[in-house]
């Protein structure tokens, strides 16, 4: 009876600070350092690799983890090198990386105690996350972990109700119990053996829901996030979660993200929750997969990754933008070539955007605004269809800085703002930079 008096004292306590979960001060303090990074590298890598296509394709192939489970023998990726990952994120201008520890194929890419199908299983037999974890902290990267809910191997998932992983051969009834301490286990090794991490970034929650645009959502199973929130906040209070469940922020929650779309944008047909107050965060492909498909050749171009992070940042939104690594551990010139432009871009313009919120000009198809405490930044992508810009506000001069060049212009101070003469505008690729000072 003791015992159970005192388990049930710690579950009320969890449950508890879940729901009535206020952040730190150094919570915080983390949100406002996040949003100020603006740009980050997202690293979808793993066991699946090894096949060429994608990260979903023990689902989309129907394998049977008997046979995926195979690749265990296969993965060796001897040419991983943490310090030209780290090196290629930070010379593109990105502030901070999300490294894949576990995706929904469960295989762990790190030296978890909890599960044998995990990377210093296979030949290669080392812990990536070890030597990326001391690189992140040697060249000044934040390093954030993507976790997966969802389990297409582990038979205690609860994959009876899921939407997906109905062909891995699991036949064992499911013990959600059995599966949530798991899930503890290993969240607790990341946020234990490897330093300080910035954020969780959790994935999977939408295989127990309709799909998006459905009336319904509710979750068929209680995830008990209540519980889970709990331990990664008492383990790392600074640590930020995320979650990518496609629906309004769950309490406990101190970010919200948004999928291959930026907030407000609903192309992928993914994102109809609404916007929140919490920091905003749209990960985003280079090309059109995440995890490496060797026959993915639609590359972003360079001028479309900056009019991305420049839209994100006009939206008030940080941009995670993915890399697909191949099997070997070598992330692929289609990515470094033009990650290295993106480089040079950020290193003359970064600073209008690093540390800026969105501006005081809704989001247009042809250019968004950012702002600091001094200036007001306007992005030009295209001509707009009107002869003036109008950018709301108050300004101590009508001088307007083009930064491509140098050059100054003279707009029209007016009572609810200033007004840019557009046909005086010379428009650049990938965008025209005008810089604004403030009263």
């Amino acid at each position: 009876m003791k015992n159970f008096i005192t388990l049930f004292a710690c579950f009320f306590i969890l449950q508890t600070q879940a729901q009535n979960y206020t952040p730190t001060s150094g919570n915080l303090a983390a949100r406002t350092a996040f949003q100020d990074r603006k740009f980050g590298m997202f690293i979808h890598w793993g066991a699946s690799s090894v096949l060429g296509d994608g990260e979903w394709v023990m689902e989309n192939h129907g394998i049977q983890a008997k046979d995926y489970k195979k690749l265990i023998k296969l993965f060796n990726p001897i040419n991983f090198d943490a310090a030209k990952w780290v090196s290629t994120a930070k010379g593109a201008g990105m502030k901070y990386i999300v490294f894949i520890t576990r995706h929904h194929d469960g295989f762990s890419n790190w030296d978890t105690k909890y599960s044998d199908w995990k990377i210093t299983n296979t030949p290669y037999k080392q812990d990536p996350l070890k030597m990326l974890a001391a690189e992140c902290k040697k060249q000044g990267i934040e390093l954030g972990l993507y976790y997966s809910t969802l389990d297409w191997s582990r038979n205690d998932y609860p994959y009876e109700t899921g939407r997906t992983g109905q062909k891995a051969g699991r036949t064992e009834k499911s013990n959600y119990a059995s599966y949530l301490q798991f899930m503890k286990n290993q969240l607790t090794e990341l946020l234990t053996n490897y330093g300080s991490i910035s954020c969780i970034w959790f994935d999977g929650h939408w295989d127990q829901t309709n799909p998006e645009g459905a009336a319904d959502r509710s979750s068929r199973v209680d995830w008990k996030y209540d519980e889970i929130y709990s331990l990664i906040h008492k383990l790392q209070p600074n640590c930020m979660i995320g979650n990518n469940h496609h629906l309004d922020p769950i309490k406990g929650e101190d970010f919200q993200m948004f999928e291959q779309d930026l907030p407000g944008q609903n192309n992928a047909g993914l994102n109809f929750q609404s916007t929140s107050a919490l920091p905003l965060e749209s990960c985003i492909t280079m090309n059109d997969s995440w995890g490496f498909r060797i026959t993915d050749h639609h590359y972003k171009t360079f001028n479309e990754i900056i009019r991305t992070l420049v839209g994100a940042a006009g939206r008030n939104t940080n941009l995670l933008l993915n890399v697909g690594p191949m099997p070997n551990g070598e992330i692929g010139k289609e990515f470094t070539d033009t990650l290295a432009l993106v480089g040079k871009w950020t290193k003359q313009f970064g600073h209008t955007v690093y540390g800026t919120r969105g501006g005081p000009m809704h989001a247009e198809k042809w250019g968004v605004t950012t702002q600091d405490a001094k200036h007001v930044y306007l992005h030009l992508f295209e001509k707009p269809s009107s002869d003036t810009i109008l950018i709301p506000g108050n300004y101590k001069t009508a001088i307007v800085t083009i930064l491509n060049t140098g050059a100054n212009i003279t707009g029209k101070l007016v009572n609810n703002g200033i007004e840019i003469y557009a046909p005086g505008l010379v428009f650049n690729v990938p965008s025209t930079v005008l810089q604004i000072s403030k009263n």
